[in-house]
C-alpha cells in the first residue's frame, strides 16, 4: 500500500502543533496512561486504522503493557484482563466512535458506568482523547498512512 499523500496535519503544519495540544491536555485529565492507550488501540481498530493500530501497540508496549492484554483489546468484553474502569472506557470508546451505529449513540448506561470510575475531569480528557483518536484515524484512513511508517 502506498499512501495517497502525506497526512494533512503534516502538509498543513500549523493543524499539527493544535491537534498534538488537544491530545496533551486530554492526558491531564487524570485518566492512567495505560488506559488512554487502550483506548487508542480499541477506536483505532473499529477504525481500521493500521498506522494508529500499529504506533498505538508500541505505544502501549512502551507505557508497560503487555502482549496479553494488547493481543485482547478487540475481545476486551469475553478476556479477563481488563479492570471495571477500563472496561467502561473501552465500551466509552467503542460508543463515540461508532455515532452512527445506534439511534442513541452514547447511550445512557455506557455513560453512566464510565461515569461510575471517572470524574468529571476524567471523562473530559478521556472524551478529548477519543475525539483526537478519531481525527487521528480518519486523515490517516482517508490518505490511506501505511502502517509503521512514519510521518
Amino acid at each position: 500500500m502506498q499512501a495517497r499523500m502525506q497526512n494533512p496535519a503534516v502538509v498543513i503544519p500549523e493543524a499539527m502543533p493544535a491537534v498534538l495540544s488537544v491530545a496533551k491536555a486530554a492526558q491531564k485529565g487524570g485518566v492512567p496512561q495505560a488506559t488512554l492507550e487502550l483506548v487508542h488501540l480499541r477506536a483505532s481498530q473499529i477504525n481500521g486504522c493500521g498506522y494508529c493500530v500499529v504506533g498505538g501497540v508500541a505505544s502501549a508496549r512502551k507505557a508497560g503493557e503487555s502482549d496479553e492484554r494488547l493481543s485482547a483489546v478487540a475481545a476486551w468484553r469475553d478476556a479477563p484482563y481488563f479492570t471495571a474502569a477500563e472496561r467502561a472506557a473501552l465500551a466509552l470508546a467503542e460508543a463515540v466512535t461508532r455515532l452512527s451505529d445506534r439511534t442513541d449513540p452514547v447511550p445512557d448506561p455506557v455513560w453512566d458506568e464510565a461515569a461510575r470510575h471517572f470524574d468529571e475531569k476524567q471523562l473530559s480528557g478521556l472524551v478529548l482523547w477519543i475525539g483526537v483518536t478519531n481525527l487521528f484515524n480518519r486523515l490517516n484512513v482517508t490518505t490511506r498512512q501505511v502502517a509503521g511508517a512514519t510521518w
